[in-house]
């Protein structure tokens, strides 16, 4: 059986990328393998400096997995830091991995030229999420292509660990597809917090309306038929309801309908789809104890599937008595 694995940063109110991205795969693939998912608040301190915004944001991202599916009796659903054993991990990784390896990570140049701070944490960033990924032995991980290079990186460290000091690690490989294709946010950029660009995932009709109606379209007058392929309003379509999308590409083409009718019937549909999500989503803010009680067994099991490894990885490196 395959070891799959994947994380999610709680690092806000999570947005249709959020799903589309990492959620809905995760779901899928769950029921292909022995999968463990994380939410990843160590990988967060480097964006957020609020510890209840980080227990509020951890606590929201697991609620949105299990409202979206996500079932914790054949999954292992857990919170990075329930897992110390994670940077005893990265700190071996770290003397094996190359400053010119991290020095080429797009993720850190981007997030510089965004204005993040600095830190060593977000320039070490891939050795963390290299232990991640090689303390469970995975297989597979889903990810984005704007998260390829991590996945790339954590196979390079894994082999010189490996050449190092014998084989211990597994090389995972990457599942990369439609499902973790980049979202576009309301403006034509990735769909991000970080841009402002984004649709709420569980937000009720109003919070959602705002960015819909914002989307960016052309000037195409109202009596001009619409081209969408390609466009945010068509790719937000084809992402939310695939079966609507010929149809909803035909109704664009006719003359008299215009952009504000077709982001309407695109509200429609992102209403239609995940307020049954919405509605589990909110029973699991009413009953906090229930999450905790998955994080908490998760967090168990995950134990249990990393001590094997990292025992062997000390054995290697001779800290093991």
């Amino acid at each position: 059986m395959k070891t799959i694995l994947t994380g999610i940063q709680p690092s806000g109110a999570l947005h249709l990328g959020n799903y589309f991205g990492a959620i809905q795969p995760a779901v899928e693939l769950a029921k292909q393998g022995q999968a463990l998912y994380f939410i990843a608040d160590y990988h967060a301190l480097t964006s957020i400096s609020n510890a209840d915004d980080l227990r509020r944001f951890t606590f929201d991202a697991a609620a949105a997995f299990l409202a979206c599916g996500l079932d914790p009796a054949k999954t292992i659903l857990f919170r990075q830091s329930d897992v110390p054993q994670v940077h005893e991990l990265a700190w071996m990784l770290s003397v094996v991995t190359p400053m010119g390896l991290l020095e080429r990570a797009h993720s850190y140049k981007d997030k510089i030229a965004q204005g993040a701070d600095a830190s060593h944490g977000l320039f070490a960033y891939p050795v963390l999420m290299a232990a991640d990924i090689l303390l469970y032995h995975s297989d597979l991980v889903p990810v984005g292509k704007d998260q390829k290079q991590h996945l790339e990186m954590a196979r390079d460290i894994a082999q010189k660990f490996n050449d190092r000091f014998g084989p211990v690690f597994k090389l995972p490989e990457p599942i990369i597809g439609e499902a973790t294709a980049i979202v576009p946010g309301i403006d034509g950029r990735k769909m991000s917090k970080s841009y402002g660009n984004t649709i709420p995932l569980f937000g009720d009709e109003k919070a959602i309306k705002k960015p819909v109606m914002a989307i960016k379209t052309d000037s195409t007058p109202i009596d001009q038929p619409k081209q969408i392929e390609g466009t945010v309003l068509g790719q937000l379509m084809q992402a939310v309801n695939p079966d609507a999308y010929q149809a909803f590409a035909a109704e664009a083409a006719t003359p008299g309908v215009g952009y504000g009718d077709l982001k309407k019937k695109l509200l429609a549909e992102i209403e239609q789809r995940f307020a049954p999500y919405r509605e589990k989503y909110d029973h699991y803010q009413a009953h906090p104890a229930e999450i905790e009680a998955v994080l908490q067994d998760g967090a168990k099991r995950a134990r249990e599937l990393a001590a094997p490894v990292l025992a062997a990885a000390r054995q290697a490196t001779g800290l093991a008595r």
